[in-house]
């Protein structure tokens, strides 16, 4: 009883523990799988998806064990990885994946652009491929010749989608046409798709107003300042807008919750393995 250390011999004892991805740590009163470290920080994740980093050390539980959290045992740091539209991306390479016969149209060639460069990582994931059309004059007609069942849904991105407008009328052919079980059409309320970029990224407080007899790309690389002569200068005009574009954030929030209910959509038919 007298020997040494026996005031604390009922404690339990720290064990020192390297760090590992998805390790479940208990810090304080918050717990979470670990999703990251990088210079002394760990980064925790809890079930809600909220996060919070600690530095490592004393202070953590295990599976209700005390541990002191060590660097891993090969230096280096481990980051969150995320694809552009903020989906958190496995550390198993992911298998290629047979393209459903379910298809997401957009209306455009830019559009379709900004949709690679933001979701194609998640549809190449879901095995969605997305194709862009001319325009919608069309689009009752299109719907027909795609024949949309289940498994082979049919999702829809528009511009300029609101009430009155000749994009409403043409949408609502397609839905009395009998498809509106299998067909989603979603647009937003934006003139064109370059409105979707917030204008922070172009370094404006808001995109500039193009008087309704002016092509709209055009007017608005005229008033940005930039060459607007012909459809040359518009590809390289969009390009360097689009070059701009990091991820979801600099997108308006309307787009984000449009592009992700549609690819909720056509593969609601369909099994996507994690």
């Amino acid at each position: 009883m007298l020997a040494p250390g026996w005031q604390r011999a009922h404690l339990k004892q720290t064990k020192d523990t390297p760090v590992e991805l998805d390790m479940v740590l208990e810090f304080d009163d918050f717990c979470g799988a670990v999703v990251g470290w990088e210079r002394g920080i760990v980064l925790l994740e809890d079930r809600k998806g909220r996060r919070r980093g600690f530095p490592f050390g004393p202070g953590f539980l295990l599976e209700g064990e005390p541990i002191a959290l060590k660097p891993p045992l090969r230096a280096g740091s481990a980051r969150p990885k995320y694809t552009a539209s903020g989906s958190r991306v496995g550390d198993e390479p992911q298998r290629a994946r047979v393209a459903l016969p379910s298809r997401i149209y957009v209306e455009g060639r830019h559009d379709a652009e900004l949709v690679e460069r933001i979701w194609g990582d998640d549809l190449r994931h879901v095995g969605v491929v997305v194709e862009y059309l001319g325009g919608i004059d069309d689009l009752p007609g299109i719907v027909d010749e795609f024949r949309p069942e289940r498994g082979r849904r049919l999702g829809v991105l528009v511009d300029h989608l609101v009430p009155g407008s000749k994009e409403s009328r043409i949408v609502k052919q397609v839905y009395a046409a009998g498809h509106r079980e299998h067909v989603l059409v979603l647009g937003h309320e934006f003139i064109d798709i370059w409105q979707a970029v917030r204008p922070e990224r172009i370094g404006r407080k808001a995109w500039p107003e193009v008087p309704m007899d002016v092509d709209f790309k055009k007017g608005t690389l005229a008033a940005l300042g930039l060459p607007h002569d012909d459809q040359a200068d518009v590809a390289r005009g969009w390009q360097a807008i689009l070059a701009r574009v990091r991820n979801h954030r600099d997108l308006e929030p309307q787009l984000n919750t449009i592009v992700e209910r549609l690819i909720d959509f056509v593969t609601q038919d369909h099994v996507v393995e994690g």
